[in-house]
């Protein structure tokens, strides 16, 4: 069951969520000049004006007229902004808003959507209950603000955003490489959690053997041992898809790695810096990731024995939030929210790890799993199709845990993200798993 919350601790979550999820898309929208913003920076990726009046669109579709009933703003602007009608590579050829267009219509949005949640009551409706829809904006803005953030490490040209670096992991060391997940029934998923989305519900009984999973994310150094003895000219590592997809494209490391003599260095927001060994590997796809699994004599963790792994307490028998417990992540517990621009060290955020020892489950890197986007037993989609519905089939695979461009208001131990097995500009790593022998 869901927890009654007093209507006016709702009305303060959402005007926290969509504020901060506005703060974010101003960063990454008024750090370039308008070329910038008008350009496409690479053909997978809309221009980044685009996304800042999609945003305002999605607001005013379902606040403004979903919700209170209002005669759309600019009727003539809506073919341009659904993501179904337009793929990315022609959105740059369509007569978009310019981007202080954008922004006005973007903020006179904003403007009516807080007047109108003073004044709507948070019940009544499955829209309404809990403040669901505001939730929902929220965390689409942050979303799309994630989707900029992969344009920013796209983009070529001198470095626009700062943020500090991670520090040094603090508290113990890892106990080991790898803990050992016990057998038997856990709750997958959630009926409860006031703004999950379609894909996360509804909770299910779920049964797993034991089984071994890594207790921090695959690391740059780990990954260029794979590299060194070969991996990427090896065939027998690799799903066929995978295979030729690498030699179709010349791919020899992950995307954004350059060799310099016998050293990798990598492109990150505009720097060229010394790959670190210690940080989780970023920008590989799930070829590459189930790749180095097999060289390694290991496997993907399926999504079910990754979300066990993050929220089963052997301890109690419960599933929590997030591996730490149900308490909201701060600071100590994960990298989220696009404070650091990069992955932590491996092993970092010890407050963070789950009864059993696995650290960074959330934040850092997303992860691949071995699983293709299905629904759950009993899965409605809700409150439209083309969030999830349209997505399943075993064209995409499954991703866990957010990275640390994911705002905690869309990171949870039950969201689920997924993509292409191609993709590898998104923020995604791995770690790996095998069976109990």
């Amino acid at each position: 069951m869901t927890t009654e919350i007093h209507p006016e601790i709702l009305r303060e979550r959402a005007v926290v969520a969509l504020t901060a999820a506005r703060a974010r898309t101003a960063g990454l929208t008024e750090t370039v000049s308008d070329r910038d913003l008008t350009a496409q920076h690479s053909p997978l990726m809309s221009p980044l004006v685009w996304d800042l009046a999609h945003i305002g669109n999605m607001e005013e579709l379902w606040l403004l007229r979903n919700v209170a009933g209002r005669e759309s703003m600019r009727p003539e602007i809506d073919p341009l902004y659904d993501a179904f009608e337009h793929p990315r590579s022609e959105r740059p050829k369509l007569p978009l808003l310019g981007p202080e267009e954008a922004r006005r219509y973007a903020a006179e949005v904003r403007g009516r959507v807080f007047d109108l949640l003073e004044r709507t009551p948070l019940e009544g409706t499955e829209l309404l209950s809990g403040g669901y829809v505001f939730g929902m904006i929220a965390q689409h803005e942050q979303q799309h603000d994630e989707t900029m953030l992969i344009t920013h490490q796209l983009r070529r040209g001198t470095a626009v955003l700062t943020a500090p670096d991670p520090d040094p992991p603090q508290g113990p060391p890892l106990a080991a490489a790898e803990v050992l997940v016990p057998g038997g029934p856990f709750t997958m998923g959630t009926s409860a959690e006031p703004w999950s989305l379609d894909n996360e519900r509804p909770a299910h009984t779920r049964d797993t053997a034991p089984y071994w999973i890594d207790t921090a994310p695959v690391t740059n150094a780990d990954y260029r041992a794979f590299m060194a003895d070969g991996g990427y000219r090896e065939p027998r590592w690799w799903a066929a898809e995978g295979w030729e997809q690498i030699r179709a494209h010349g791919i020899e490391a992950p995307l954004f790695w350059h060799r310099e003599g016998d050293a990798w260095s990598r492109r990150r927001f505009g720097v060229t810096e010394a790959v670190p060994g210690d940080e989780p590997v970023l920008h590989v796809s799930w070829y590459e990731a189930d790749a180095y699994a097999r060289w390694a004599g290991r496997r993907l963790p399926t999504e079910t024995e990754w979300e066990k792994a993050a929220r089963y307490d052997p301890g109690t028998g419960r599933s929590t939030r997030y591996p730490w417990g149900d308490a909201d992540p701060t600071p100590a517990h994960a990298n989220l929210g696009q404070r650091h621009l990069r992955p932590a060290p491996a092993g970092s955020y010890p407050a963070g790890a789950s009864p059993l020892g696995v650290r960074q489950l959330i934040g850092d890197v997303w992860e691949w799993t071995a699983s293709d986007f299905l629904p759950y037993p009993g899965f409605r989609p809700f409150p439209y199709r083309e969030y999830s519905e349209v997505f399943f089939g075993p064209e995409h695979k499954v991703l866990r845990g957010g990275s640390f461009a994911v705002d905690q208001v869309a990171c949870r131990g039950t969201f689920r993200n997924w993509d292409l097995p191609v993709r590898r500009q998104i923020f995604a790593g791995f770690r790996t798993a095998r069976d109990d022998a």
